[in-house]
């Protein structure tokens, strides 16, 4: 296998987008994938989460987008809301010198927000299968010029009980179009969706043993009464970097969330009862690596694309057996080494064979820490928690780099059209229309992303510059 993208003969664009967000050789499944789907061959992959799949179907969209199109070309669906965003800052990053225009929609986010992005140039739409339909039925979603449909997580989707949404949504896009699957697992009912909606699809299956598992698996039994000291036993002898409890309910995650704080851990909680916009806040600062736990219901399991986190702990044992190949493989990713600790009581010894049937092989057993030895590491566990989390390098960092948000005062009330604004811009001595990124325009404001390191000189020109003979404030914008 060829150690770099060069071999595909992407775009000069695409190209500095990947080595500028560290993607130096292709995973197993980009290798698979991507001379298939920048031929649009309708695919079916099988590959776990981890894998770099997300970039594997978002490489060949963004070079194969047509910038001009004003309406999506590319529909993605996704289980859960996070990983939306997540899809959706993946396409932002690798498509950012294409100037590919991404929108994410999902529930607890206002409907008229998003309609309102929709209204602007979007190349493509990524998105839970009930706002996805919501938009479709209402015809804010246009999808005449759709040409690419990915459905990603799709066991996943079937499991949350969304099929029948996708059918509904793929039956409204009539155009010719290439369809890929994404799933970890293909069970019988995606089987049967895939012979409906895909044409000659091509079967293409990552082992996941050439994936990620550098993971160390542990039981132990624990009574449920003093689970939460054996909590702490165990992030006393681990001491991880980064770590996720994984808990079955919102109000479990609370109780454990409130007993670690108290102890002043370095913790946070996340879960399907909180606000939409505090979920994505923890996510980023759980990204950025601005505290060490995280207490999270499973609607973590899906979405967090972080790949340091040294301990996974499942606090409950996960019902579904599907559930704990998600969340153990939140740890040992990209390569690293990872551990999976999970408790089980007495009497989930039957749960627990039902996973290791599923997964191919038995759990190692281990024993609760002993006072002992949890009193030999307390001390390091001490200075570790005294000391800040080491900040993570943001994958987008370098891409963000060269990239200045500009804000101006003006937009569609004003009358102001995006080839306004470029025809002003590209008037100023040194900028060109490729120096101009996305532009978005509002009622009463525009926003513009300046690249190449140009901000500044654009900035300095457009305060004394008008635009189409009105003269707008500007400013660069603190938004992302």
């Amino acid at each position: 296998m060829s150690n770099d993208f060069k071999q595909y003969n992407l775009s000069r664009e695409i190209l500095q987008a990947l080595r500028d967000l560290d993607y130096i050789s292709p995973s197993e499944v980009q290798h698979k994938v991507l001379p298939h789907a920048l031929n649009n061959v309708d695919l079916i992959v099988k590959a776990q989460t981890g894998s770099g799949k997300t970039a594997a179907f978002a490489i060949p969209i963004c070079e194969n987008i047509d910038w001009l199109e004003n309406k999506p070309q590319a529909l993605v669906l996704t289980p859960t809301r996070e990983l939306a965003v997540q899809v959706k800052e993946e396409f932002t990053n690798i498509g950012r010198y294409k100037r590919v225009k991404a929108a994410a929609l999902y529930g607890k986010q206002p409907f008229r927000y998003q309609q309102d992005e929709l209204k602007q140039k979007t190349h493509v739409a990524v998105g839970t299968p009930g706002r996805v339909l919501d938009h479709i039925e209402k015809g804010t979603l246009k999808l005449e010029k759709i040409r690419y449909v990915i459905l990603d997580e799709a066991d996943e989707m079937l499991n949350m009980g969304f099929i029948e949404q996708v059918e509904a949504i793929l039956s409204h896009i009539t155009e010719p179009h290439v369809t890929m699957l994404f799933s970890a697992t293909v069970p019988d009912e995606i089987k049967s969706l895939a012979g409906r909606h895909l044409n000659n699809a091509l079967d293409i299956e990552v082992h996941s043993e050439q994936q990620a598992p550098k993971i160390e698996h542990a039981v132990i039994e624990v009574q449920e009464e003093v689970k939460l000291s054996a909590l702490e036993k165990v992030a006393v002898i681990e001491n991880p970097d980064t770590c996720i409890i994984f808990c079955r309910t919102k109000a479990r995650v609370d109780e454990v969330y409130d007993y670690l704080y108290d102890r002043e851990y370095s913790v946070d909680q996340l879960h399907g009862g909180m606000e939409q916009s505090t979920r994505l806040m923890v996510m980023n600062d759980y990204k950025r690596g601005d505290f060490r736990y995280l207490v999270a219901t499973d609607v973590a399991a899906r979405g967090i694309d972080i790949d340091n986190i040294s301990l996974v702990i499942n606090y409950d044992l996960p019902m579904e057996k599907e559930a704990y190949v998600h969340r153990t493989g939140r740890t040992g990713r990209a390569g690293k080494e990872g551990k999976a600790v999970t408790f089980v009581t007495p009497f989930e010894y039957d749960f627990l064979a039902g996973i290791e049937q599923y997964i191919g092989n038995k759990i190692p057993i281990a024993t609760l820490p002993t006072h002992e030895e949890v009193e030999a590491k307390s001390e390091a566990f001490d200075k570790k928690m005294q000391t800040r989390p080491q900040k993570k390098k943001q994958k987008s960092a370098m891409v963000d780099a060269n990239i200045t948000k500009l804000y101006f005062n003006g937009g569609k009330k004003k009358k102001l059209r995006a080839v306004d604004f470029v025809g002003t811009l590209c008037k100023i001595p040194g900028i060109t229309a490729a120096d101009i990124g996305i532009i978005t325009i509002l009622d009463t404001s525009t926003f513009i992303e300046i690249l190449n390191g140009k901000g500044k000189i654009v900035l300095n020109a457009m305060k004394t510059t008008p635009v189409k003979g009105k003269q707008l404030k500007v400013h660069i914008s603190t938004s992302k």
